[in-house]
């Protein structure tokens, strides 16, 4: 006998014998057998196909088509296996049930491994309700139910199980565990026993019989109330209590299962809000960096809209206004040649041809008021031509007005140091003797600002009729500027605007 011969033989004897103990339902048996079968000759059809239902039998769909696909492909003509896929195909909501269930055993086992018993519970319940047959889901259920010391519903998931496959290792493992808690064990061991400890009959013993009594109408009908009552009292006080323990805790379930989802919801929502907030916050960031972008002297696009302006008012002839608008002009900051030329063509022609007007509208804001805009146009004049005694000096008279003490100072002493042959070196020295006091008595209680001289003018020429001669120079200056409480600026051509007195520069020039 060869080698080959030899090996179909005990393949055969694995298979008979996997047959065997399938048809006595010893499932994991004949698995086993079949498995070993296999192993020697992996073209036995009938082996394969029979693996298949097992598995099929064992609520294992994917391993039964693993095992018929394999047979299909060995042996495509005359193959049983032919026969079960074209059934299974047939119902393809099979397969996605199945597909399902796996899922949910599969989301089970992580989540009994995690901790989550309650959860794992729950998909399992669902799990044997869709597949009865699908033993690892109930082996797995039961497994919980022990540890959770719930004997009753343990037993009753591996009862289905042995029902199926009557010697699964793992079923029997458990169900000897639930019956040593529950006692059952010692139980049917004492049955056992009893059964073989009973003495056996002898030849001359008697078997006495139960005595017979005929039961009446009044007997019977009591017997069917007893009945009655009693059934009531078994639905009431056990049917009815179990039902309700179902279904209290299949909606403690759904709870916790709203309860799940409900705080996934919150979470997403919060997350939603975070960035919500987030791009809020950077919308209002862009949209400040874009407005002082725009609106910025720093802007490109802010000095080309002035530019625009300036030369708009050029094409007007109004000289005045594109003076006025060059005080926020810096032709540094553009960058395209042709641009910067136009520019630095407009810078050059303002500080040759417009300084004088730029200089006038200075004193004209100066005259109407408007401090800040007098000071900043001054500014511009003096960063075109920084030698004017005249503009350091009006802009000092401003700080004066304003009550900025130390910066009049400051400028008064610019104009007596560096342009001290000018005709403003000895105004601003008057001014510094008059400061020089006021400076020391700033924070003395109750002297007023009005006692102060705040123009260094010259009194006009009502007042010199009342508080002396029109020469007496700075001595009168006091009383003038308590009079009209306000600086008036000086200028060399331009008259003071009508109603207010004469500009510091024409009172100097009377007192002289």
């Amino acid at each position: 006998m060869d080698q080959m011969k030899k090996i179909r033989l005990v393949s055969n004897s694995f298979y008979n014998t996997g047959l065997e103990l399938a048809r006595i339902r010893d499932l994991t048996g004949a698995v086993q057998y079949l498995q070993k079968c296999l192993n020697l000759n992996k073209y036995h059809i009938e082996a394969r196909n029979l693996l298949g239902l097992i598995y099929y039998e064992m609520g294992e769909i994917s391993e039964a088509l693993v095992q018929w696909v394999i047979s299909m492909n060995f042996q495509e003509n005359d193959n049983r296996a032919d026969h079960y896929l074209e059934q299974i195909q047939r119902k393809p909501e099979r397969l996605e049930v199945v597909s399902q269930n796996v899922k949910k055993y599969n989301l089970a086992l992580q989540q009994a491994q995690s901790g989550s018993d309650d959860l794992a519970v729950l998909q399992l319940t669902r799990v044997v309700e869709a597949n009865p047959k699908f033993i690892k889901a109930h082996l797995l259920l039961a497994l919980l139910y022990i540890s959770h010391e719930d004997y009753t519903k343990a037993g009753k998931s591996l009862y289905k199980v042995l029902k199926i496959d009557k010697n699964n290792p793992k079923a029997s493992w458990y169900m000897s565990i639930v019956k040593a808690r529950t006692g059952k064990a010692e139980i049917e061991r004492r049955k056992i026993k009893n059964a073989f400890s009973h003495r056996q009959m002898q030849d001359d013993d008697v078997i006495i019989p139960p005595s017979y009594k005929e039961n009446t109408g009044w007997q019977s009908v009591l017997n069917i109330g007893a009945g009655l009552l009693l059934g009531a009292a078994v639905i009431f006080f056990l049917v009815m209590p179990a039902a309700t323990k179902k279904l209290n805790n299949e909606h403690n379930q759904e709870i916790l299962q709203y309860n799940e989802q409900l705080n996934q919801k919150n979470e997403e929502i919060s997350s939603l809000n975070n960035s919500i907030e987030t791009y809020k916050s950077d919308k209002d960031s862009a949209e400040e960096q874009l407005n002082n972008f725009l609106n910025s002297n720093e802007s490109v696009v802010n000095q080309y809209s002035i530019l625009v302006k300036i030369l708009q008012a050029y094409r007007n002839n109004n000289l005045t206004e594109a003076v006025s608008l060059y005080a926020g002009f810096n032709p540094a900051l553009f960058t395209d040649e042709k641009d910067l030329a136009i520019a630095n063509a407009v810078k050059q022609d303002i500080e040759t041809n417009g300084y004088q007007t730029l200089e006038d509208l200075a004193y004209t804001m100066w005259s109407a008021g408007r401090l800040s805009e007098a000071l900043s146009y001054y500014q511009t004049c003096l960063s075109i031509r920084p030698d004017n005694p005249k503009v350091i000096f009006n802009m000092a008279m401003i700080n004066r007005s304003q009550g900025q003490t130390d910066t009049a100072v400051q400028l008064f002493t610019q104009v007596v140091t560096q342009f001290a042959d000018s005709e403003y070196a000895d105004r601003a020295r008057s001014q510094l003797a008059e400061l020089a006091p006021q400076s020391e008595a700033a924070g003395a209680p109750g002297q007023s600002m009005g006692n102060q001289n705040p123009s260094g003018t010259e009194p006009s020429q009502a007042d010199s009729g009342n508080g002396g001669a029109a020469g007496t120079g700075t001595a009168g200056a006091g009383a003038a500027g308590a009079g009209t409480g306000e600086t008036q600026p000086a200028a060399d051509e331009t008259q003071a605007p009508a109603g207010e007195s004469s500009a510091p520069e024409e009172s100097s020039a009377a007192g002289e």
